[in-house]
Parts: C-alpha cells; structure tokens; sequence
C-alpha cells in the first residue's frame, strides 16, 4: 500500500487564548497525514515532533533524499501502520515550518512578528493542535505519541483533554524540564544572541538561509552533545582524527569535533533561530503541575491507557524522570499505564535511532 502522504494548512480566524493571557489571532496549522481515515474514525493516530522535527515524519517528498524524521517507525506495515491507522503530525505553533511562528506575518501588516510573538508554551501548542482536530471532525483518536518535546505534548494531551484518546504513549520526555536541561538551552540561546549576524532579532531570514548563523551552530554543538552519551561517541568516533589533518596543527580535527561543526553549521541554514528561542522557552517552562497543586493532582486527571517509555543513558531528559510520573501514578492508585524502560547506551536521541528496541513494543501498544 502506498503512505498516501498528503500535506495541509488550515487557517484559524478564531482567538487562540494562551497559557500566558495573550492571543494569538489568526494563526495556521501546516500539517501532514499518512493511511486513509477509516469510516468511523477509530483509527486516527497522533504523532507530536520534537524542537527541531516538523509534520513531516515519513515518507520522501519529491526531489528530496532524506524522509521525513519518525520514518523508520511510520508507513506499510511499520510500528505504526498506515494499512491499519490514519497518521496525523501537525507542526507546533511557534515552529518556522508552516504554522504560525515569529517570523509569520503579524496582521495586519506584512512585517514579521519576531519579538512581538507572544511565548507559546507546550499547552499552547497542544491546545492549537485539539482546535485544528475539531475542525477536521476528529473528536477521538485511537493513540497519540510522540518523543522529547512530542512526549511532554502527548502527556499534555493525557492531563488537558482526557477523553480525547485512548491511549497515549510518550518516550524520552519529563513531567518538569529540569535545570541540566534548561542549561544546555542556555548556551544556545546566548550564542543566538550574542552573534552579531542575528541583528538582535532582525536579521534577513534569507542571507541566514544561504549563509547561517554561527552563533545558533555553536549552540547547537552543545545540543548534540546533550543527545548522544559517552557511550555512544566512543563507539561512534572513538579517538579517529581526520586522516587529511596533521596531528599536531592546531585547528586539525578529531572525528568528533568534525561531527558537531558539519550538524552544527548545517543546521542554522534551514532552522529559524527566533523560532529556536520560542520553542526553547517553551520546553524550559514546561511543568505537568503548573495549575495544580501538584504533580500527583495532574495525573489524577488521566483517564487514558498510559505508556511512558524512558532511555537507559538518556542525558538529557533521564530515565528516571519517567519513573517519577510512574511511580507517583502507583501512588494514587493509577493501574492502567506502564512503565518500560529501554536498555540503550546511545542516550536522548535513541528515539530516533535505535527504532528496533521498542518497535515492537509500540505495535503491541497501538493493537
């Protein structure tokens, strides 16, 4: 069967009330859809993307070599079946791939908004994205998922619209973004801004396309060190220097550092830096509890079937992370969730990777 992979964008005249007290009006929602809805609409699947991950999460779009960022785990009979399931993943407002972001038009002028965007919070994004399902006459989903900031999106979804799907699945994610978190967004954020090419947010989006910004690259380098783990380096690089460097000249490289410039660099060229600095802050302040008396009172809320699934030597967002909502779901007499915590040496981005340890896992879950 094909992935029948169809890409839309629905436009919102409606206020989006935020978390904040602000607004946000009007605003689009780009997103992409996978598999045939079937007749009663059982069969709707969810999938929330990462920082950097768009909707495009499978399949290849024409002239292009590289598919979409969950592919592995999204098409003919893959862990998510597209046989079987009807596959949505929308792009976060704040995001620059098509829904609405800082350097989207502010009407009613054409000038972007840049730092007139309001800040959107993960509860903001999950709320834009249960506005665009009603409008697409989908009231319940069978399974939403999602990993890192599409975990915390999933789990939002568990405590903010309990009724809305029967079984919610997030890996690699948090109940509360914690400081070692926080702090790597904080070496790319003030590399953003210290760059003199950023313009204090007014740059021409255009020359950053052709030329980047090295600032956000430096950044970024930070952040795939907090993606990967000793482990996986040495495996990955080990000590192998770049056979065309000397030894002993100063800037010769290591296979490591080659690594982090060429992810770093290529990055900035198709990544917007405002919108970098919105979805950080988003994940900073993101927090279960906030408008509860406590975590244990959010998860009260819950009605779905939960899997919350953790990685072994996940630096960024650690196993044990998950362990605390499962252990606080045993406390309130929760029974309906599991806790499953994969043997992974390769750290926050084996959701993305290591794809044969827990596929299986998910097909089970998603029957």
């Amino acid at each position: 069967m094909s992935l029948n992979l169809q890409t839309n964008t629905q436009h919102f005249t409606n206020p989006l009330y935020l978390e904040s007290g602000r607004i946000l009006e009007p605003y689009d929602i780009t997103y992409e859809t996978y598999g045939e809805l079937n007749e009663d609409k059982s069969n709707v699947v969810v999938v929330c993307h990462a920082l950097t991950g768009s909707h495009h999460a499978a399949g290849y779009y024409e002239g292009e070599n590289k598919p979409g960022w969950w592919d592995g785990l999204i098409g003919s009979g893959k862990a998510i079946d597209t046989d079987k399931y009807f596959v949505i993943c929308s792009n976060v407002i704040g995001s620059c791939f098509g829904s609405t972001g800082p350097m989207s038009p502010m009407l009613p002028h054409h000038e972007p908004y840049r730092y007139k965007f309001p800040v959107v919070s993960i509860k903001d994004m999950v709320k834009a994205q249960r506005i665009l399902f009603d409008r697409l006459n989908i009231h319940r989903v069978h399974a939403i998922i999602g990993g890192s900031m599409g975990g915390m999106q999933a789990l939002q979804f568990a405590i903010h619209y309990p009724h809305f799907a029967n079984k919610i699945i997030s890996l690699a994610a948090t109940h509360a973004t914690q400081p070692w978190a926080i702090a790597f967004n904080k070496v790319a954020q003030e590399a953003i801004l210290k760059d003199p090419e950023f313009q204090q947010g007014y740059y021409d989006p255009d020359i950053l396309k052709e030329q980047g910004l090295s600032g956000m690259a430096v950044g970024r380098m930070a952040g795939h060190i907090s993606f990967l783990s000793h482990e996986s380096m040495r495996e990955k690089f080990g000590r192998e220097y770049k056979l065309t460097d000397g030894l002993y000249e100063l800037f010769g490289k290591f296979q490591v550092e080659s690594y982090l410039e060429y992810n770093g660099y290529n990055f900035t060229k198709w990544f917007d830096p405002l919108a970098y600095l919105y979805i950080t802050k988003a994940i900073n302040i993101y927090d279960l509890s906030r408008g509860f008396d406590s975590l244990s009172e959010a998860l009260k809320k819950i009605t779905a079937q939960l899997h919350l699934i953790s990685f072994k030597n996940d630096l960024l967002f650690r196993n044990f992370e998950m362990k605390e909502i499962a252990d606080e779901l045993t406390k309130i007499g929760n029974t309906n969730f599991n806790y499953f915590d994969v043997e992974s040496d390769y750290g926050h981005d084996a959701f993305l990777v290591e794809l044969d340890k827990f596929e299986d896992y998910i097909k089970e879950i998603l029957k």
